[in-house]
Order: C-alpha cells, then sequence, then structure tokens
C-alpha cells in the first residue's frame, strides 16, 4: 500500500460551475503509477465547492449556477455575514452543500469516472481565486 500527496492550484475561475478534471489530472502525473486505488480531493476553501457531474453539455453547468442563485439568494436582509460583499455568506452556503472533498476510484493509473463525468470547480464568488487543492492517493502501485 503506497501513499501519496500533493497541493496543487487550479487557474482563477469566474463565477459559475466549472469542468476541472484535465486540470486536476495535467497536475497529477503520479496518478500513472498507480494500478488500483482511490483518489482523494480536498478543497481548501470556504467559498467554493467540488462535485462530480455532466462533462459534456455547458448547459447543465449553466443550469446549475441558475439554480443556486435561486436556492440561495443575494439577498442583504438574509444575512449577517456581508463583510466581503453580497457573494459572502451565499458563497459559505453554497460551498456547504457541495462539500469540501471528493473521493474518486483509480483504475490502471486513471480517474474511473463514468462516461459523462467530470470533475466540476463551483465558483461561488463574484471574482476570480485561484483555489488550492489537496489531492491524496492511497492504493496499490503498478510493479
Amino acid at each position: 500500500m503506497e501513499i501519496f500527496q500533493k497541493s496543487i492550484r487550479l487557474k482563477p475561475k469566474s463565477r459559475g460551475f466549472h469542468l476541472v478534471s484535465y486540470e486536476i489530472i495535467q497536475q497529477i502525473p503520479e496518478i500513472s503509477q498507480f494500478e488500483v486505488g482511490i483518489l482523494n480531493i480536498l478543497i481548501q476553501h470556504t467559498s467554493a465547492g467540488l462535485t462530480i457531474n455532466e462533462n459534456a453539455d455547458p448547459t447543465v453547468r449553466q443550469d446549475f449556477e441558475t439554480y443556486f442563485n435561486m436556492l440561495v439568494p443575494e439577498n442583504p436582509s438574509l444575512y449577517l455575514h456581508t463583510a466581503e460583499g453580497l457573494d459572502d455568506m451565499t458563497s459559505h452556503i453554497k460551498s456547504s452543500i457541495f462539500g469540501a472533498t471528493l473521493t474518486i476510484p483509480v483504475t490502471d493509473g486513471k480517474l474511473n469516472l463514468g462516461t459523462w463525468q467530470g470533475i466540476y470547480l463551483c465558483e461561488h464568488r463574484d471574482h476570480a481565486h485561484s483555489r488550492n487543492l489537496v489531492v491524496t492517493i492511497i492504493g496499490e502501485k503498478n510493479e
């Protein structure tokens, strides 16, 4: 059993849901050394989240943004925590709904996602930020 861990950074993204599977995989070429295992990703922020969903049709990501803006409206009368703007508390709520971690199987040196699945960065802030991720792989390496 081997354990690998690395901190990586995603390029700044505008508010919305962004397919980042390829950007993550590019930064962890070490995944190819694992025959079988589990990859865990932690986003080290409280105003963005991670999820797995549709990787082909970009309108799915647009619909996510529309839905979550209706679910968690930016209404200043609803929140006390608005020090960094109207998107402050709403970003924390949305990131809690999505969560800060993903766990994905690794098979033959690759993420074992479904055909139409991809990793999303759920960016809830109005202004672009780079986002830090900690990637951990636990598994058996190739011989």
